[in-house]
């Protein structure tokens, strides 16, 4: 189905397994999906797969019904979608996603990691030209599972890619997407294990491995603010 979307997956993996504010992240998400669709699972896709990636993070089942329950409370706390871009080491381009009670702390620490990694913040909106917004859904391929026929069976919903790498497959569709895509591998009876949008570069580049040591240090850093919920790069 054309080629395969770049990106460096196994270090964004390994870096979502270390975060070490991982679970109060996906309490957030869950607070902003509850909002936008309520708080049951079987009528929010979004809220659905997000317990779902909850249970692959290792996050307790109590913690996640408690983000429920306060999210759908009257005086739960109002989350905010706030995005910054930037220029990192080595002209390393950053998009930073972020889910925040106060704005004006989560530029500020931004701004701050930023600059103190020789980097500089962008306009919002002068990276989106170099990333396409996709979902990206994660399941375990079996010896019972047939891909041909869960390909055909995926491209009514808007499948564009499908790629299996050591026995896990990763199936790519259009952002705008997201809850008929992930409904359609769920009828198809299939456990998934992750799901998410990604922005993923389109023209990614390649940098040395002592530059690479950089980028790495600047995302760590970003990825371990509180406010931040994903952070894209234009690494191959």
């Amino acid at each position: 189905m054309g080629r395969a979307f770049e990106y460096r997956r196994k270090s964004k993996e390994a870096r979502w397994d270390k975060m070490s504010k991982i679970f109060p992240k996906i309490g957030k998400a869950i607070t902003m999906a509850v909002k936008e669709g309520g708080a049951d699972p079987d009528s929010n896709p979004k809220l659905r797969l997000l317990i779902q990636n909850a249970k692959a993070a290792n996050m307790p089942k109590d913690n996640v019904d408690s983000a429920i329950k306060r999210a759908d409370g009257k005086d739960s706390a109002e989350i905010t979608e706030i995005n910054y871009e930037g220029k990192g080491p080595h002209g390393v381009m950053i998009f930073v996603e972020c889910a925040t009670d106060n704005t004006n702390r989560s530029v500020a620490n931004i701004k701050t990691i930023f600059n103190k990694a020789g980097g500089q913040m962008l306009p919002s909106g002068a990276l989106d030209f170099l990333f396409d917004r996709k979902t990206v859904v994660e399941f375990e391929v079996t010896e019972e599972m047939d891909i041909e026929d869960i390909e055909l069976g995926l491209i009514d919903a808007g499948l564009e890619e499908l790629e299996v790498e050591d026995g896990v497959a990763y199936a790519y569709a259009d952002f705008t997407d997201f809850g008929k895509f992930t409904s359609a591998v769920e009828e198809l009876k299939i456990e998934i294990k992750k799901a998410s949008p990604q922005r993923i570069p389109n023209n990614p580049q390649d940098f040395s491995e002592e530059q690479m040591t950089e980028i790495e240090a600047i995302i760590d850093k970003l990825e371990d603010d509180e406010d931040v919920q994903a952070v894209f790069t234009n690494v191959n």
